[in-house]
C-alpha cells in the first residue's frame, strides 16, 4: 500500500511539472495593442495594432530606418516598417473599398509604410496579414501600394492610428508618432452599398414589406441612385404586390422622382393625387417642397388647404406667414404671423414667427 502511494505521488509531481513548464503568465506587453475603428456610411474601417512609446529615443532614420531594409530576421531583405511594433499592423475593411483613391477588396490587410527622408511614404497593404511584423513581407503579396504626404505635428509619445475628416463616404486615416503624421484617406460607394444590400434582401422576407421599397426608392433618389430603378420599387410599394397600398408618402416619392426625370405632365398628376390624400402637416410638407423649386402658385395652394384642414393650428399659418414673405407679399406675411401668435403656437412655432416679424419690422 505504501508503494502504490508513492507511485501516485510520483505520477502527480511529473504531471505539474510538465504543466508549469507549459503554462505561461500573462502579463502586459511593453508595446500595448489597440484597435480603433471608424464607421463610413454603413461600412468600417478597423486598424490593429501595437503602440510604442518615444522615450526620447530619435525615431525616424533610426529607430525606423528610411526605405526597404533587411531586418536580419525572417525571410525578407527588402521590408518596410511594420507601423507599429510587435505582430503585423492590421486594417479590416468590411466592404470593397478606396484607399487613396485605388481599388481594394473587403478583407484583413497587412499594413506597412515605407518611410522616405523627403516627408513622403508608401502606404502598403499586404494580403499577408497573419506574419510577424514586416519581417517576412513579401512584394508579390502586394493588395495595394499608394504614395502619401507626411505632416509634421506636435509631440505625441504613444504610437496612435486615428481618423479624423470624416465625411459621408470618407475619412482620413493618421498614424501619429512623435512629431511626424501618416494620412491616407479610405471611402466607400456608400450608395451602392447601401442598395446592394437591398437588392439582395429585397428577394427575402425584407422584401415582404412595402416600407422598404419606399425606403430604397427614397435613398436612390436623394443619394445618386437610378432613378428608373427607384421608379420601379416606388410603383412595387404603390401598386401590383400583395404588400403593395397607395399613401401619400409613396406618391410624393414617386412624384418627386419623376420630377427628377423630367416627366413633368406625369408629376403634377402625381403631385395633386397626393396632395388630395394629405393631412395638413403633409400639405404644409408640400408647401415647403413647392416654394423649394420656386412653383409658388402650388405653395400657395398647399399652405391655404393646410389652414382649410386645419384651421385651429399655429402651425399652418406661420407656414403661410413664410409662403407670404417669399413671394414679397409683406401685408399678408405680417397678418399670418400675428395670427400664428395669438393662437399660444408651441415655443418653436413662436419663435419662428417672432423673427420672421422682425426680419419684417413687425415687431
Amino acid at each position: 500500500m505504501k508503494n502504490f502511494t508513492i507511485s501516485h505521488l510520483v505520477v502527480c509531481f511529473v504531471l505539474l511539472v510538465c504543466a508549469n513548464a507549459s503554462a505561461q503568465l500573462n502579463t502586459p506587453r511593453s508595446s500595448q495593442q489597440a484597435t480603433v475603428s471608424q464607421r463610413i456610411g454603413v461600412s468600417d474601417v478597423s486598424i490593429t495594432y501595437s503602440r510604442p512609446s518615444v522615450k526620447g529615443r530619435e525615431i525616424w532614420g533610426k529607430l525606423v530606418p528610411y526605405g526597404m531594409n533587411d531586418f536580419g530576421f525572417g525571410t525578407s531583405t527588402a521590408a518596410p516598417w511594420r507601423a507599429g511594433a510587435d505582430e503585423n499592423t492590421t486594417i479590416t475593411l468590411t466592404h470593397d473599398a478606396n484607399v487613396e483613391g485605388q481599388p481594394i477588396k473587403a478583407g484583413t490587410y497587412g499594413l506597412h509604410l515605407e518611410v522616405k527622408p523627403d516627408d513622403t511614404a508608401t502606404l502598403i497593404l499586404s494580403k499577408d496579414a497573419n506574419s510577424w511584423g514586416s519581417y517576412f513581407y513579401d512584394k508579390s503579396k502586394d493588395a495595394l501600394r499608394a504614395e502619401i504626404k507626411t505632416k509634421t505635428v506636435p509631440h505625441r509619445e504613444l504610437l496612435t492610428f486615428e481618423f479624423g475628416e470624416v465625411q459621408a463616404n470618407s475619412a482620413t486615416a493618421s498614424l501619429i508618432w512623435e512629431k511626424k503624421a501618416f494620412p491616407f484617406t479610405v471611402s466607400f460607394d456608400v450608395t451602392s452599398i447601401v442598395l446592394d444590400d437591398f437588392r439582395l434582401k429585397s428577394k427575402g422576407q425584407f422584401g415582404f414589406q412595402r416600407q422598404n421599397w419606399e425606403q430604397a426608392a427614397n435613398y436612390a433618389l436623394n443619394n445618386g441612385g437610378n432613378l428608373d430603378e427607384a421608379l420601379e420599387w416606388i410603383n412595387k410599394a404603390i401598386a401590383g404586390q400583395f404588400f403593395s397600398q397607395k399613401t401619400f408618402n409613396n406618391l410624393a416619392i414617386k412624384a418627386q422622382i419623376l420630377n427628377k426625370l423630367g416627366k413633368s405632365s406625369e408629376y403634377d398628376a402625381i403631385m395633386e393625387e397626393a396632395a388630395a390624400m394629405a393631412n395638413a402637416n403633409q400639405l404644409n410638407a408640400l408647401g415647403y417642397q413647392m416654394l423649394g423649386v420656386k412653383d409658388y402658385d402650388k405653395a400657395m395652394a398647399y399652405f391655404n388647404k393646410a389652414a382649410k384642414l386645419d384651421p385651429d393650428n399655429p402651425n399652418v399659418y406661420d407656414s403661410l406667414g413664410e409662403a407670404y414673405k417669399t413671394i414679397g407679399n409683406k401685408k399678408e406675411a405680417i397678418k399670418m404671423f400675428r395670427k400664428s401668435l395669438s393662437m399660444n403656437p408651441p415655443a418653436n412655432v413662436r419663435a419662428n414667427s417672432e423673427r420672421h416679424l422682425k426680419e419684417l419690422g413687425a415687431l
